[in-house]
């Protein structure tokens, strides 16, 4: 939290001029949120969420409310959003809160209206369990924001590579031959055996994939780091680090362009821990390589990358018309509106009983049926605790996996060096 202290002293000017909006607004409606008799409500969201249609239709059956979307990169919202939250000042209606950002805002829950006072516990039987529990404080008794989309993950693979390797291609037979990690490490040695290619390309992937299937992670409910006497994250590094080791792991970094060409060359096999979301990043960075790619299941279950949630800071003067909006826009109905037109991927589990939702496939990977593999993903994720300092305990540890995988750094003494790190920035905090 500490770090975005120091943002507010950048953002000093941008409060200024945003003082000044609001007087004027005040000067104009007397403060009440009102413009032309209607109700107004600022509303702020991150990323390609396409909500702008939602909020047009909203706004024609509900001509009382006016609605102001205002699109931002996810960095940017979360960040002016701590900023005015500490100024008392600047915050809209409504805001969307990633799900690692979840924890931190949670400490400042009392300035943000609770869901349950406005109807949040009727709709809460609509959503995943571990999705809601997310948002919703230890005793259950407060209820920070709404669901929105979820990631559950797949292995993504090329079926070109587990042909050449003697595997399977089908969905259905490749799951069943890779249905643990054991099997997953014996298809490495396969794979490259008979190709020469890793069976994935990213440490942190490999990684990831194995501790989101965890029921617990870096920190316990109390904030405190768990990763020494809760075996969970040590096996992930363990297993992924004897990858590394024996050559069936590559080195590439995510997001980097070096990891995009990978996707289009099928310089390996399996995108493991791959989300919904992800669809976009293959086809964007390998648009050529359509019927080459397939997806199923992780083996052992699945995790959960990404999503959000539509909170209410205490700033709004319409609690209630910004509660009513934000049940709507997040139904069951129009999740499956927000899955067909901008592939976000429902936490509502009665959509995935929509026989269009489940009749969902994708030629570019080779047919599959998408939204059923994701669905049943999402039906096996565990409810963890993410913790306010999950971002000091990830970078430390995907920088010692980093150092195993590029630099052939000692695992035991690459791990050993993390955990001082981050104890060492804890303290700081």
């Amino acid at each position: 939290m500490k770090k975005l202290f120091y943002m507010v002293a950048f953002l000093s000017l941008v409060l200024a001029l945003a003082g000044c909006s609001d007087d004027s607004k005040a000067s104009e409606d007397g403060g009440s949120g009102k413009s032309d008799g209607k109700v107004e409500l600022d509303f702020w969201v991150f990323g390609s969420a396409g909500y702008d249609v939602l909020v047009d239709e909203y706004m024609q059956e509900n001509p009382d409310v006016k609605i102001n979307l205002n699109e931002g990169e996810m960095s940017d919202v979360h960040n002016n959003l701590f900023t005015s939250l500490s100024a008392g000042s600047g915050a809209p209606d409504i805001t969307m809160i990633e799900v690692s950002e979840i924890a931190k805002f949670m400490q400042a829950k009392d300035q943000f209206y609770n869901l349950n006072d406005y109807g949040a516990k009727d709709v809460e039987d609509k959503y995943l369990d571990w999705k809601w529990q997310q948002a919703q404080s230890v005793d259950g008794e407060f209820q920070l924001g709404l669901p929105t989309d979820i990631g559950p993950t797949t292995m993504f693979y090329r079926t070109d590579v587990m042909e050449e390797a003697g595997l399977p291609t089908d969905p259905q037979e490749l799951s069943a031959e890779i249905s643990d990690w054991d099997a997953y490490y014996e298809a490495a040695k396969q794979i490259k055996e008979k190709t020469g290619k890793p069976i994935t390309d990213s440490p942190e992937l490999m990684f990831s994939a194995l501790r989101d299937q965890a029921p617990e992670q870096y920190f316990n409910e109390d904030d405190e780091l768990i990763i020494e006497s809760s075996p969970y994250v040590k096996e992930a590094y363990d297993y992924t680090t004897k990858l590394i080791e024996e050559g069936l792991v590559g080195q590439n970094a995510l997001w980097t362009p070096e990891w995009g060409s990978a996707m289009a060359d099928g310089s390996y096999a399996t995108l493991i821990g791959a989300p919904a979301w992800m669809i976009a990043n293959v086809k964007g960075n390998a648009p050529d390589a359509g019927g080459k790619w397939s997806l199923t299941t992780i083996p052992e279950g699945a995790g959960n990358w990404g999503g959000s949630f539509m909170a209410i800071p205490k700033e709004s003067n319409h609690p209630e018309e910004a509660y009513a909006f934000i049940e709507w826009l997040l139904s069951p109905e129009n999740q499956l509106k927000s899955f067909q037109n901008n592939g976000l991927f429902p936490s509502a589990p009665e959509v995935y009983e929509d026989e269009e939702f489940l009749a969902t496939t994708d030629e570019y990977f080779s047919g599959a049926e998408t939204a059923k593999t994701f669905a049943e993903a999402a039906k096996s994720v565990k409810p963890i605790y993410m913790g306010v300092n999950y971002s000091i305990v990830q970078d430390e540890l995907i920088l010692a996996l980093t150092n195993v995988a590029v630099e052939g750094a000692d695992p035991q003494k690459e791990w050993d060096a993390a955990v001082k790190r981050i104890k060492d920035q804890l303290a700081r905090q």
